[in-house]
């Protein structure tokens, strides 16, 4: 983990801030406003770019994405060029990812986070953050399931922090990971019996 150079109510701040920008729920105002329905009442109820994409709207589900990542990476940069620490760009990093999983603004009731992951690696340090990307591309390209690409990307992300010398960001990532695989928890159970949906595939 980084060097603790920040005062821990400047981090306190950090960690609010982020965390209210990561609970912003980006698939539910874009699917309301392009007049696709309550994202919560489709598919798998997911308010994830996965999810939109069960809508057949493909540019609803690419908004979706982008802003997710775009938030956990928004985050971290605002963090480290106000506070300009890396402590600091990490709290927001965790700040803004808990903020999607469990946001107010719904009832504490979120998204997955595995754009949001995506975004803040790219943030911290951008080329295990685009390694993480293709693992999950690949992931994607070899199982068809959102959900499996995810876990997968995950997992090895660690070994990107080592091939590429950010060993300072271990502890964070592996946080983030567990909490993706304690949201994928009911993913795990449908994959291992089979039935679990292809991407783009309409569920309910």
């Amino acid at each position: 983990m980084p060097e603790l150079v920040t005062s821990w109510g400047l981090l306190g701040v950090t960690a609010l801030l982020a965390y209210l920008l990561g609970s912003v729920p980006f698939g539910v105002v874009i699917t309301r406003a392009m007049g696709l329905g309550d994202l919560r009442k489709i598919g798998s109820g997911n308010i994830g770019a996965t999810n939109v994409l069960r809508t057949g709207n493909k540019a609803a589900a690419a908004a979706t994405l982008v802003l997710d990542g775009a938030k956990g990476a928004v985050a971290v940069l605002l963090a480290r060029a106000l506070v300009g620490a890396e402590d600091a760009a990490q709290t927001a990093a965790l700040a803004a990812f808990v903020g999607h999983l469990y946001p107010v603004w719904l009832g504490f009731r979120g998204g997955k986070g595995v754009a949001t992951f995506l975004g803040t690696l790219i943030a911290l340090a951008w080329p295990v953050g685009l390694a993480a990307c293709a693992t999950w591309l690949v992931g994607a390209a070899l199982t068809r399931i959102s959900s499996a690409a995810a876990l997968i990307s995950a997992a090895v992300t660690p070994l990107w922090l080592w091939a590429f010398g950010q060993g300072q960001m271990l502890i964070l990532v592996i946080v983030l990971t567990i909490l993706i695989y304690i949201r994928h928890a009911a993913n795990l159970a449908r994959i291992k019996a089979g039935t679990e949906p292809k991407i783009g595939q309409k569920k309910g």
